[in-house]
């Protein structure tokens, strides 16, 4: 018998009891919907996480000022005043991996404006900063390097510090607002990049050139840390590797001393973070998986009752010249037209129920092909694994006792 005739007699054969084929299907489809749904959640979560981490710059590098040992006393991080805008633009100079560099000095302040006032943060950077972080001007424009030569009083507004200082109508390019009592001009307002990785909001903040910050605001020589970008990924690490051996040098330290900076990249939290989520994506996926299961014991169940209901019809067929091999195959082909059909109506339940729960709850979600031809694959598989014993028992009825029947 032919695969298409195989195929036909099949359909006809489930099409009998058609409650009892769309109950027994109900089970696959359950399954391959909750396992493309629960993966669809789980990808795009982890979509997000990348997204967010990616916002924090473009291979970034972040140098921090490290600890210092006062008599067996760590000070704690950013402790020291070792590390220097020298620093930075030796590491630019030297280190072929880097492609942009930019100082950074933080200052946290109250900032007034009219009657208005609000406390946020001012980091003083470089104009190669808005470069690293991907961060865009949504209205006005950047200061420039001549800014920061000169230490000009100019600054960048985020979003809420916009929305703190400024009514909806007002235009703040060109305003002047005060931060600890000196006069900055406002250059440009800087485009919304909502919450960072770490729940703190990116856009209250204001940024101006960092030597305006370091010598009028801080009045240090020093700088809290620096951000550097690196070529591509893979020049991260290597780049890491040199930066630490030449701020070593620079920095005049003993092989047995400790470093007096901290290196640290986004990468490192990337990867715990993919895992995570790469970890939950599979319990969520194995227990939806339970249903493919329970769906196909349900086959095993509808299938061992189809063969004693045509144990009859079975005896007929081997009489007139049928062979083990094609009763097997049939049954065995009901079985994965049974679990196919309910795959493809669970493809179709788990992309809508993606959507709603995206639509519903906010989770962004991610209905990758690979998961729909995981799932495509398993609820076949699901149908050859548990058809196989009922087709098997059919095969092996001996043809007059199936003949005398009732």
């Amino acid at each position: 018998m032919e695969a298409g005739e195989i195929v036909r007699v099949a359909l006809r054969a489930l099409a009998r009891n058609k409650m009892r084929t769309v109950l027994t299907m109900l089970g696959i489809i359950i399954g391959v919907g909750a396992v493309i749904c629960t993966v669809a959640i789980g990808e795009g979560a982890s979509d997000q996480v990348q997204a967010q981490i990616e916002s924090l710059g473009e291979n970034m590098i972040f140098i921090s000022a490290g600890s210092i040992n006062k008599s067996g006393v760590h000070m704690g991080s950013e402790a020291t005043k070792t590390l220097t805008v020298d620093d930075g633009q030796a590491i630019l100079a030297e280190v072929p991996f880097i492609k942009w560099f930019s100082p950074s000095i933080g200052y946290s302040g109250q900032v007034v404006y009219g009657n208005n006032n609000w406390s946020t943060s001012v980091h003083g950077i470089s104009p190669d900063y808005l470069k690293i972080r991907h961060w865009t001007i949504s209205a006005g424009g950047a200061f420039s390097a001549r800014d920061d030569d000169a230490a000009s009083n100019v600054c960048l507004l985020g979003q809420t510090v916009v929305k703190s200082l400024f009514s909806p109508s007002e235009d703040p390019v060109g305003t002047t607002i005060r931060i600890s009592s000196l006069p900055f001009r406002v250059v440009g307002v800087l485009a919304a990049k909502g919450s960072s990785p770490f729940g703190g909001d990116e856009d209250d903040t204001i940024l101006a050139p960092y030597t305006t910050v370091q010598k009028k605001l801080e009045g240090i020589s020093w700088v809290n840390f620096m951000m550097l970008s690196a070529d591509s990924a893979e020049d991260i690490q290597p780049a890491e590797d040199q930066i630490s051996a030449l701020l070593r040098q620079r920095h005049h330290l003993r092989p047995t001393e400790d470093d007096d900076f901290i290196i640290r990249s986004p990468t490192d939290f990337t990867a715990a973070q993919t895992h995570a989520s790469d970890v939950m994506t599979i319990l969520l996926a194995s227990i939806a998986s339970v249903s493919l299961l329970v769906g196909g014991i349900g086959i095993m169940n509808i299938m061992l009752v189809s063969v004693t209901e045509r144990t009859r019809e079975i005896g007929v067929r081997m009489a007139i010249g049928a062979t083990e091999s094609d009763v097997q195959r049939q049954f065995l082909s009901e079985a994965m037209v049974l679990s196919s059909m309910g795959g493809l109506v669970g493809i179709v339940a788990g992309i809508f129920g993606s959507l709603a729960v995206s639509d519903m709850f906010h989770w962004p979600t991610h209905v990758s092909p690979a998961s729909i031809i995981i799932a495509v694959v398993f609820s076949a598989f699901v149908g050859i694994f548990f058809g196989y014993y009922p087709a098997r028992r059919a095969a092996q009825l001996d043809p007059i006792e199936a003949l005398r029947y009732e």
